[in-house]
């Protein structure tokens, strides 16, 4: 059966009135025909595009995986469910379903295109929401948090430069506790401090241009993070490409998903205050004695595979007199100051708490020269907190008692350890006070000696 040319001029006419897009290309892949419905998925008039090199239009980052899929259709495997990414003539991107076959006979390619850029917005959305939310319960801290909400938002727009800021209104200041962003090779930095104070102030989605050292526009975005006691921050995103700018289908997409990434935010903000509560002194921020508690188990359970750890424990001498003297107050500043001292004698490693009162004690693992360490520990803590304390107008001097254990000649337990530095600490003070003592060995292995 053969079609004359009024019934090609006809099919040709229905063909056209697609809302989909055919397409025939050569086995090189350049247009040789493409329906009317081209124009709309790829922005381009069907005359436009006839020449054009196929591939030269299909997103970089997806050119690799669509040779791979052309060579499958080329060697007359017929492909129903291909999805790429083309880049239209105006540089948006558009998702495309293809179905395709190689005709041998003719030597072309025939193919329909289907625009699912809605469809993949719309999944997009919902998959991201669904990871925001679920690393809002499993991430650890604010910080991998903030990692992984740059992670999820690089999967759907251009984000390799990223940055949050948090603004607090009643002040008016801004923080930014996650920040990947480079001004390298820029003619026209952004004032990104600017840019993130306007975008939370007017809570309105901003974008900006800037120049890199070729003269190519690159793109800034700026989301407001708003939340139900309004906005606290925003969300700042960076072009990588020249010339690539974000599409209006980008910013929806962000704008969908910022409200969730603050509420993620809020809601692991509140955990570590509630975990800084539970287990952080609320007058120093030292460690107390919960978290103190897990960290010794830490070293011991360290040092049961080989390894020594000293415990001090460290009463002030003179601090009940200072306090009654001096009112509750200084006497809660006097605190604060001898924790930040005790902070300045330690390694970063060593843990300080406080137990109560004006109780403090010292955590040093990891020890290869145990006597040596401890020594020059001991030594400095007591230098440190005997030199004198400036409360307001007021001046105040004091001392420590101190007393020390060792794992695993004084015990094996962080009950037992803790029992044999305190009752040194107090054989301190019977001493005079101002000095240390060491706790009275408990196993066959004498203790070394300091």
């Amino acid at each position: 059966m053969t079609i004359d040319k009024e019934d090609f001029d006809a099919l040709s006419y229905y063909i056209d009135m697609l809302l989909d897009a055919i397409c025939v290309v050569d086995k090189h892949g350049y247009f040789l025909h493409v329906s009317a419905g081209s124009e709309r998925i790829f922005g381009y008039m069907p005359e436009e595009m006839i020449g054009l090199q196929m591939l030269e239009m299909v997103h970089p980052d997806d050119r690799s995986k669509t040779l791979s899929v052309v060579d499958e259709i080329m060697s007359g495997v017929a492909k129903v469910d291909f999805e790429n990414r083309y880049l239209r003539k105006d540089g948006s991107v558009v998702h495309l379903l293809w179905s395709a076959r190689w005709s041998e006979n003719d030597k072309i390619r025939v193919a329909v295109a289907r625009d699912i850029t809605v469809q993949k917005q719309v999944e997009a959305q919902q998959k991201a929401l669904f990871n925001i939310s679920e690393a809002a319960h499993t991430e650890e801290s604010l910080t991998s948090l903030y990692q992984r909400i740059h992670q999820i938002v690089a999967e759907f727009i251009p984000a390799k430069q990223f940055a949050i800021s948090l603004y607090d209104e009643a002040t008016g200041l801004l923080s930014f506790p996650y920040k990947q962003l480079t001004s390298k090779g820029l003619q026209q930095p952004l004032d990104i401090n600017a840019f993130c104070c306007d975008v939370s102030k007017q809570g309105l989605t901003q974008k900006q241009l800037t120049q890199n050292a070729e003269g190519d526009s690159c793109e800034w975005l700026g989301v407001p993070l708003k939340s139900q006691k309004g906005v606290i921050g925003t969300l700042v995103v960076k072009t990588d490409l020249p010339d690539q700018n974000y599409t209006h289908n980008d910013q929806e997409v962000l704008e969908f998903v910022s409200t969730q990434i603050a509420a993620a935010i809020e809601r692991k903000q509140m955990i570590e205050h509630l975990r800084q509560l539970a287990m952080y002194d609320k007058l120093t921020g030292l460690p107390n004695r919960q978290l103190f508690s897990d960290r010794i188990q830490q070293a011991i359970a360290m040092a049961r595979r080989g390894g020594h750890l000293a415990l001090l424990y460290l009463d002030l001498d003179t601090f009940k007199e200072a306090n009654d003297n001096l009112g509750h107050e200084a006497g809660d500043q006097l605190l604060k100051q001898v924790a930040e001292r005790l902070r300045g004698c330690l390694r970063e490693s060593d843990t300080v708490a406080r137990l109560g009162g004006d109780e403090f004690v010292i955590l040093l693992d990891n020890l290869d020269r145990l006597n040596i360490i401890v020594q020059e520990v001991a030594d400095k803590v007591l230098l440190t907190l005997a030199e004198p304390y400036q409360v307001d107008t007021m001046k105040a001097e004091m001392s420590a008692s101190i007393g020390i254990s060792f794992y695993p000649d004084n015990g094996e337990t962080e009950r037992d350890l803790l029992k044999r530095a305190d009752d040194a600490m107090y054989e301190a003070k019977r001493q005079g006070g101002n000095c240390y003592s060491l706790a009275k060995v408990t196993q066959n292995e004498a203790a070394n000696t300091l």
